[in-house]
């Protein structure tokens, strides 16, 4: 495949051509896939970041404070907000499209090797192993890779990391890891590895349960609660300072992104990097200064002009709860409209029950994803409506945008949320149309 265009559209008719996500033999197609490629993941150290919230933005700091140390440095989040290329960045840059579509369709051999004993790997197998391929081609000085979905049967589970992390524990995809906070903690804590420290900032019983997890595997656990400590400081109005307490060292950090929870995320991120060996680990200064740089697309992203506009992409109820706490810290005296859309895989009525903490109203949207449907928009006002809050449904996107826009007053903000995919074509609308940059 010559284009980008024709690689996105390969990979889109792979969405559903896979074995379902909970098919206790897709690690060992995934296993294949990545001999058939020569195992590029085992070319370079890595770093593996698990956890229902935070582990996007947990990864994103690693990887900004250690290219801020001098190091060729390796990304892999998901989901994408606008384009595939995001799975696979270097330093902060995302794959080039040609490279992509080229890299893409070197990948065929062993995509049709694969499929011929364990069937077709999966939409986001191919995306995974295309990011592992990439940093194995640029030769990266070491790469943070992000779970997909749990842990224990995840793709990125076959990497051999220098330090692993679990962020925390919630309700999220419950169709595939369990119901109950104790399963979901059992399936995330499958990727503790003998002699690889192990990262968490899980509460209550979900730690318990990593902990043992850790212990039974011998891997190192270390609680972050127990290993730093975090300290409120003046900062920027739409950014946060806080000082980063650990037993080795002392960071003063000012992050451009708004958010307590990023507290969190930083001390976590900062525990794992102490833990690096020696030749890996940034300096104070590199972490310092790699975090006052930090920019994640989507999470808390706040644009300024009338009306101030959020984007978060806040769905489930741990990252909506979040979302709310933050919105209330940081705009106490101010009124929200909420434009949302919803997966229907996704616990609706926990996401808004978070926001109905808050004074605000409601407009209900929808969005068109291959492989994925939203929550009938009727279903969400009738949700809100019955909690006394204000709520109408409009289907197209852009429009709900455009409506909230339009009858915000002065002490009004805007927050897209609740759907990935809603948030990245929203929030590419808004970059394309309405031309006002973010603070972050």
């Amino acid at each position: 495949m010559k284009t980008y265009r024709e690689a996105s559209d390969y990979l889109l008719s792979a969405i559903d051509e896979s074995a379902s996500r909970r098919h206790p033999g897709r690690l060992d197609r995934m296993r294949a896939f990545l001999a058939n490629l020569g195992d590029p993941h085992l070319k370079y150290p890595t770093i593996h970041v698990g956890g229902t919230s935070g582990k996007g933005s947990t990864a994103t700091m690693i990887a900004t404070a250690l290219a801020a140390a001098g190091k060729k440095t390796g990304l892999h989040t998901k989901p994408h907000l606008t384009s595939m290329t995001e799975r696979a960045r270097i330093n902060g840059v995302t794959i080039p499209e040609d490279a992509f579509a080229e890299l893409l369709d070197s990948m065929l051999p062993a995509i049709e090797a694969t499929r011929r004993h364990y069937g077709p790997p999966s939409y986001y197998e191919i995306l995974l192993a295309l990011a592992f391929s990439y940093f194995e081609r640029e030769a990266v000085d070491v790469a943070a890779i992000e779970v997909g979905v749990g842990g224990t049967l995840d793709g990125t589970n076959l990497i051999r990391p220098e330090v692993s992390i679990i962020t925390n524990v919630g309700l999220d995809h419950t169709d595939i890891l369990g119901d109950t906070i104790e399963e979901i903690a059992v399936d995330k804590a499958g990727i503790a590895k003998r002699g690889v420290p192990l990262v968490s900032d899980a509460a209550g019983s979900a730690r318990a349960i990593i902990e043992a997890a850790a212990a039974s595997a011998g891997a190192p656990f270390v609680a972050v609660s127990d290993a730093a400590r975090v300290e409120a400081r003046a900062g920027q109005p739409y950014g946060q300072s806080f000082t980063v307490a650990t037993g080795s060292d002392s960071y003063e950090l000012s992050l451009p992104v708004l958010g307590n929870f990023q507290q969190r995320n930083a001390a976590t991120a900062i525990v794992a990097l102490e833990r690096l060996r020696e030749g890996l680990r940034p300096s104070r200064q590199a972490i310092e200064n790699g975090l006052a740089r930090l920019a994640i697309a989507g999470r808390m992203e706040f644009f300024p002009g009338f009306p101030p506009t959020i984007f978060d992409v806040a769905h489930n109820p741990d990252k909506a709860s979040n979302l709310a706490d933050a919105l209330a810290k940081t705009f106490g005296d101010r009124r929200f409209t909420f434009v949302v859309a919803i997966g229907q895989s996704k616990d609706a009525n926990g996401v808004l029950e978070a926001f109905f903490a808050l004074p605000a109203s409601f407009i209900f949207t929808t969005f068109e994803a291959p492989g994925h449907q939203a929550v009938r928009t009727d279903r969400l006002v009738n949700i809100a409506q019955a909690r006394g809050f204000s709520a109408r449904a409009v289907s197209d996107p852009v429009e709900a945008l455009s409506i909230a826009r339009r009858n915000a007053d002065t002490g009004t903000i805007v927050v897209v949320t609740g759907s990935t995919f809603v948030v990245g074509s929203l929030r590419d609308w808004w970059l394309t149309n309405v031309g006002v940059r973010s603070t972050n």
